[in-house]
């Protein structure tokens, strides 16, 4: 089946490129690991860039599109009225930290490869991630501006911005969890726990009172 072999190949591209790079990692690795023919490749992508596009999209596009669906019912439970900062904060994070979780799509492999698009920082690859986020972080912005109308739009940048660090870590960072829980007493593999705990405590940050003054002056 055509679609057999085109997820073959994505998931052995997604596989090498984490564990390989994207410079080191060629369609002939790729086409091996898969099983299938290099006209296979050219058939379905037509590049090796647009296959790199491609493996992203798949892992990304449906997260977003479940941040979006939770946000869209999250304003019509709360037509009227304004959204708990937590449970906004949830929404955004929630979607991330299941796909991070989800080894059946790509978990920890696709999560490595998150890492390499910044250990190896390409013009086109990062356009094209943009372009994957941006229609979500609009509409989040805008919800959070909502939410927070106390605080100028920059201020807002820079929270999210501290935000999606730190989920960028919590994605990738149960090495570092264990150690300082001693491996006895938080599990991060206990997805809603963790969002619940990672909700409280960014809530106290994106819901700060502006220091704006103090800030500027340093």
């Amino acid at each position: 089946m055509p679609n057999d072999t085109k997820d073959l190949i994505l998931n052995a591209a997604e596989a090498l490129f984490a564990e390989h790079g994207f410079g080191s990692t060629s369609l002939r690795k790729i086409t091996t690991k898969a099983g299938v023919n290099l006209a296979s490749v050219n058939y379905h992508f037509g590049s090796k860039e647009a296959l790199i596009n491609a493996v992203f999209e798949r892992r990304i596009v449906p997260m977003n599109q479940q941040r979006i669906e939770r946000l869209k019912g999250l304003q019509e439970d709360y037509s009227g009225r304004s959204i708990p900062l937590e449970v906004l904060i949830e929404t955004f994070i929630g979607p991330a930290m299941a796909l991070a979780a989800d080894q059946g799509k790509g978990g920890a492999v696709f999560i490595r490869l998150l890492g390499r698009s910044y250990t190896e920082p390409s013009a086109t690859l990062q356009q094209a991630i943009r372009g994957l986020y941006g229609p979500v972080i609009e509409r989040f912005k805008l919800a959070f501006s909502q939410v927070l109308p106390e605080l100028p739009p920059e201020e807002i940048y820079w929270r999210m911005h501290f935000m999606v660090g730190l989920l960028a870590y919590m994605m990738a960072g149960t090495d570092m969890m264990r150690l300082i829980a001693s491996c006895q007493v938080c599990d991060p593999l206990d997805i809603p726990a963790t969002v619940k705990r990672l909700s409280v405590f960014l809530s106290a940050g994106m819901g700060a009172p502006q220091r704006g003054g103090e800030i500027e002056s340093r």
